[in-house]
């Protein structure tokens, strides 16, 4: 659903992908994300998907917290945000999208297309007839 790209830290150049949620990032193991970065709490944010609203991220209580630079609370989360918690920067960005695969359609499809031919053979056989 969403990718979360580590910019800066001791995991820099590594992502992780987020499909439940609440998300929870934060230094200790029970976190979906855990960083031991220096400056990241215990359980420092969680990411949580409003269905109206979208993606909004909630810091713990007196965590420091910042989006592109700005220091918030809660705030929604945009395709290329950066998240700065302690020494870490994370890029909130949309996964891409997996297709479904089309075989089970495409097969229906094609014994529809061989049913409709050998019915107008059929039709055409008893007319001659």
């Amino acid at each position: 659903m969403i990718e979360l790209h580590i910019l800066a830290g001791k995991k820099a150049g590594n992502q992780s992908v987020v499909r439940r949620f609440p998300f929870r990032i934060g230094r200790d193991r029970g976190n979906d994300l855990q960083l031991n970065d220096d400056g990241t709490w215990g359980q420092h944010l969680t990411l949580e998907f409003r269905r109206r609203e979208g993606f909004e991220l909630t810091a713990a209580p007196d965590a420091l917290v910042m989006v592109n630079h700005q220091p918030v609370q809660t705030a929604l989360l945009r395709n290329g945000d950066v998240i700065t918690l302690g020494s870490v920067k994370l890029r909130f960005w949309l996964a891409a999208a997996r297709q479904r695969g089309l075989r089970l359609r495409e097969g229906f499809v094609w014994v529809l297309l061989l049913a409709v031919v050998l019915c107008q053979f059929v039709l055409i056989y008893r007319l001659i007839r």
